[in-house]
């Protein structure tokens, strides 16, 4: 159970960082298609319609020219050189992208930081905590829980979520997470950390719910890991420190 709330807990933070690392990535991605020339179909379309005139025309008898006024024939034109990137510049690139969107801006103060970004990361959880929640329900009604239950979990979840944003704030304060570089041992550390209590949030479900309870949610398909990474406030997270 432990290693499956671990698991669980990694999850739902990779996929809230994913969700953001997306967002810049199809930012960086539009912008180089609305850099690149017109597609091979658009400049074939003008020598297509040349064609189409040429065709047209009545045809002529060849004239004979003679050598000597032959027009010189111009040297090709020389291509620009395409730039190459490789696939950790690209990589270093999209770090720095992500650093300049989610991290502190030269000056930026926090309440100026959350207006900025926290109005994103909310729509961004809005469909899926729609969905969390229709789980729940569903999985809920399947185990017979009371609303009685229902309510002592949401009072127990309070706790996990506070326990949850003040562990996130420190790790955010420490550089163990943060948008300005790639700490995989970091984020991996963290998701430990996150795992631990998520698995506490297990005990305190079990004294709620019956061992029926339990296993009927689960085998249900309903995770209590994942819906718990979902509704924690993140809203509520302290800025990340100047870089």
């Amino acid at each position: 159970m432990a290693r499956a709330t671990w698991a669980l807990g990694a999850i739902s933070v990779a996929s809230i960082a994913l969700s953001l690392w997306l967002y810049a990535d199809n930012r960086s991605l539009r912008a180089e298609l609305a850099g690149h020339p017109p597609g091979r179909a658009a400049a074939a379309a003008p020598v297509a319609a040349a064609a189409a005139r040429t065709a047209e025309r009545p045809a002529q008898p060849p004239r004979t020219i003679a050598p000597g006024l032959l027009p010189a024939a111009a040297p090709p034109q020389a291509l620009p050189d395409t730039p190459t990137e490789t696939r950790m510049d690209r990589r270093a690139r999209r770090t720095e992208e992500f650093a300049a969107q989610f991290g502190r801006l030269d000056g930026e103060t926090e309440d100026e930081y959350k207006a900025r970004i926290m109005p994103m990361l909310s729509a961004g959880l809005i469909a899926p905590r729609l969905r969390a929640e229709e789980q729940r329900r569903v999985a809920q009604e399947k185990a017979h829980v009371t609303p009685e239950q229902s309510a002592r979990l949401d009072k127990a979840f309070d706790k996990v979520y506070s326990d949850v944003i003040d562990f996130t704030n420190k790790a955010v304060a420490d550089g163990q997470l943060s948008p300005y570089e790639r700490n995989v041992s970091g984020w991996l550390d963290f998701a430990g950390g996150l795992g631990g209590i998520l698995n506490d949030a297990n005990g305190q479900i079990g004294k709620i719910l019956s061992p029926q309870q339990v296993r009927t949610i689960s085998q249900s398909g309903f995770e209590w890991g994942e819906y718990l990474g979902l509704n924690a406030p993140w809203e509520n997270l302290r800025p990340p420190p100047p870089r």
